[in-house]
């Protein structure tokens, strides 16, 4: 009896394809956010937009920082993506804590508009992976 967290191959296949679409619909929302001012609010939704996009590799995780180590050792230590993505990655994480949690801290327009084209340069290049995935994966299934 298989174990209840492994995932079958159409289970997978299912989940990395929602995510990658919730990344982008994700980014989606930033702008209106920020023409609405809301800059801790774009910050976070930069971070979770990237955070599906992270969690696209249809490995079952429990945590932030379990997608953010499966992210590294599938993505960046395997050579598929670079390694500047992962700092991409931790600094919106850190961006999206301090908006959420800290006293006295408010991301600005200035920070916001810095973060949103790494955020999208980290979607693009995920989902352009994932995307080669999916279409490996639609061959071998259809064969």
């Amino acid at each position: 009896m298989k174990p209840s967290f492994e995932l079958t191959s159409q289970q997978r296949y299912d989940i990395v394809t929602y995510r990658i679409e919730n990344a982008q619909k994700t980014l989606g929302e930033i702008k209106d956010l920020v023409a609405l001012k809301y800059y801790n609010t774009a910050a976070n939704r930069m971070y979770y937009a990237c955070y599906y996009a992270a969690s696209a590799n249809g490995i079952a995780t429990k945590s932030h920082d379990g997608v953010k180590q499966m992210f590294g050792l599938h993505f960046i230590k395997r050579g598929v993506l670079p390694m500047h993505l992962s700092s991409i990655y931790s600094t919106l994480f850190k961006r999206r804590l301090s908006g959420d949690y800290d006293d006295m801290f408010d991301n600005t327009l200035e920070s916001v508009t810095e973060l949103y084209p790494k955020a999208q340069e980290f979607i693009s290049a995920v989902k352009e992976k994932v995307d080669q995935w999916l279409t490996e994966n639609t061959e071998k299934r259809n064969s």
